[in-house]
């Protein structure tokens, strides 16, 4: 008798083992995974041309400065900041067709710690 018993254990852990496989399986088989797209590619980065700068001094108290205008080349520059000292703070710009303009009160920019004029522009 203990015979035959031992070959249904057997069979049904077999059928048991099959079944958590096949469901595992069909688990891992419902994953989907959308198109993407990769690539790589280059193109040229040129500079800028910025021309006719002129600072405005504030009406009170002239050691201040307000703003920084200039006129950059290509006008197509979407994101254009300035600096006026090293490690200074960053002014971010309007581009109008070319003619920009960039208020430096806040933080206030001063005459005596403008020690040089760097531009970043970016299309």
């Amino acid at each position: 008798m203990t015979f035959l018993r031992r070959p249904s254990r057997t069979l049904i852990v077999a059928i048991l083992a099959l079944s958590i496989g096949a469901g595992a399986y069909a688990y891992a088989a419902t994953n989907t995974v959308p198109s993407s797209t990769a690539g790589s590619g280059s193109g040229t980065i040129s500079g800028y041309t910025v021309s006719s700068i002129a600072y405005t001094l504030n009406a009170t108290t002239p050691t201040n400065l307000d703003q920084v205008a200039f006129t950059i080349a290509p006008a197509a520059a979407t994101t254009v900041k300035v600096q006026l000292a090293a490690a200074g703070s960053w002014y971010s710009c309007t581009n109008t067709a070319g003619s920009v303009t960039c208020t430096t009160t806040s933080p206030q920019a001063t005459a005596v710690a403008a020690t040089q004029l760097t531009v970043v522009a970016a299309q």
